[in-house]
């Protein structure tokens, strides 16, 4: 199974700590495709968030094109 075939949990069992003269955990180290993975998960799962809320809260939402096709028309360089 590969890196990009893991979920959250999976990846974060490849952690591996660093620890003090008494065995204390110090830091975690992951690998750095994992790092990156799971900041991407996280980033997904707070887009899905903003969606969910703004649904509930009414919002009315339109496709990330129309979004960048009428920030563009404004002289936003997206």
């Amino acid at each position: 199974m590969g890196e990009s075939d893991m979920n959250a949990v999976e990846m974060l069992q490849t952690a591996e700590f660093v620890v003090d003269a008494h065995g204390n955990k110090k830091a975690v180290l992951l690998d750095y495709q994992v790092w990156e993975r799971l900041l991407a998960l996280l980033e997904d799962w707070e887009d899905a968030e903003e969606i969910r809320r703004l649904r509930e809260a009414g919002e009315e939402s339109v496709p990330w094109e129309q979004a960048k096709a009428e920030l563009r028309a404004e002289g936003v360089n997206v």
